[in-house]
């Protein structure tokens, strides 16, 4: 292991070993630095293999086929007819998953019998027989791997799960605002007129119900006497000061917004998908503010952009919300249970593919997925992954670097 390698993960693992001894066994993927030289390559651009005057070409085709083995054999530099040649090839996947390959004689060429699906690492174990003699190769073709003792994975945040059923929460998009629920707002007047001695709140004050408002002098009795909230809420208006009359006007106006209502336009193409009760995740961008709720009903009539209106109510009993506000929610509109799932939080680029990450013991490799429908945290796996796969899903990124700073290649 270079010293650069080893002090790139030290500076990760640092912060949590500070003041304890660091982990005693780091073993990591070998670097670029010191990668070996790159294998022989014969004319069909695959792995030369030699053995005094036999050499065996092994190559992975996949010209318009899956990728399969072809291999060509040559004695002191000249052809051997396929059909002389016995070859089988072992390939032995992480976690001790054994591909037996046999091959037939096909053209100029021996074929193997399977198909090499992703990832393309593996140790390939070689038995070859000709002419009564027996030649055998090993070695590793790893791709996408990568090896990281626990202490220092633990270290670094790597979190796995296993991959396996999962619910998804198919979710639909709007926008929308905050108002007021009709009916909690309540305009305060005097029960008897007068002239107002004093106002004892200032707009914008919480209330509750019973508090003294404003201190009336009856022109009637010509005594003094309170007007108190009926209700509890904000005092969203005043209208009046001391020493005016109350003339039987409104003076204040109460607003209760410990709940509030939600208008989120939903249009023409999701009407279908929408219904009463679906529940609902509402956002005011911007904030951390966040609700659960469930859709009530919706307006009869439309929009002039044809949105139809549905209205849902939120609780605001710690009134961090206010009417006025915009807001963006997800209304789900389907509910899918499926075999197999992975966490979004774990999926990374690798090539042409969207991959996860497998742990087997203290070694992580690139598994190539075939994804479906996403929702949530969760996506949909098809293919490439097998139940119950132990895979990364929290700083999966940490082993894709590590990954890339090995340099392991993709040999064919």
């Amino acid at each position: 292991m270079t010293p650069r390698k080893i002090f790139s993960h030290l500076l990760l693992a640092l912060p949590l070993f500070a003041g304890n001894a660091l982990p005693t066994q780091m073993v990591y993927a070998q670097s670029a630095e010191t990668a070996e030289a790159e294998p022989e390559k014969g004319p069909h651009r695959g792995r030369m293999l030699r053995d005094g005057d036999f050499a065996l070409e092994l190559a992975i085709f996949e010209t318009g086929v899956p990728p399969e083995f072809r291999a060509w054999s040559t004695l002191s530099g000249q052809p051997i007819a396929p059909q002389d040649v016995q070859l089988s090839v072992r390939l032995i996947r992480l976690g001790d998953v054994v591909d037996n390959i046999g091959f037939r004689a096909e053209g100029d060429y021996l074929r193997g019998d399977m198909e090499i699906y992703e990832p393309h690492s593996f140790i390939v174990d070689i038995q070859v027989q000709h002419a009564g003699q027996q030649y055998q190769w090993r070695y590793d073709n790893f791709e996408g791997r990568t090896q990281i003792a626990a202490p220092v994975a633990d270290a670094m945040g790597i979190t796995t799960e296993v991959a396996g059923p999962a619910t998804l929460h198919i979710q639909t998009p709007v926008w929308g605002n905050l108002t007021s629920v009709p009916g909690t707002e309540r305009n305060v007047s005097a029960r008897f007129d007068g002239e107002i001695r004093k106002v004892h709140v200032r707009e914008g004050q919480v209330v509750q119900a019973g508090s003294e408002l404003l201190t009336i002098d009856s022109n009637e009795s010509l005594k003094s006497y309170s007007v108190r909230a009926p209700a509890s809420g904000i005092v969203s208006r005043i209208y009046a000061a001391a020493g005016e009359q109350s003339a039987g006007r409104t003076l204040l106006t109460l607003q209760d917004n410990r709940t509030l209502q939600a208008e989120l336009a939903v249009y023409p193409k999701d009407w279908s998908r929408v219904n009463a009760g679906a529940p609902v995740t509402i956002k005011v961008p911007g904030t951390e503010l966040q609700a659960q709720t469930v859709l009530k009903h919706a307006y009869p009539s439309v929009q002039s952009d044809q949105s139809r209106l549905w209205l849902a109510t939120l609780d605001n009993a710690e009134g961090l919300l206010a009417a006025g506000m915009k807001i963006n929610a997800r209304i789900e509109t389907e509910t899918r249970d499926v075999a197999l799932a992975v966490k979004r939080s774990g999926l990374q680029a690798f090539r042409d593919f969207t991959v996860v990450y497998a742990k087997v013991g203290d070694e992580y490799e690139v598994r190539m997925l075939e994804l479906g429908q996403a929702a949530g945290e969760w996506v949909e796996v098809l293919g490439g992954l097998e139940p119950g796969t132990e895979y990364v899903s929290e700083n999966s990124y940490i082993i894709k670097a590590d990954i890339e700073k090995s340099g392991a290649s993709h040999d064919h």
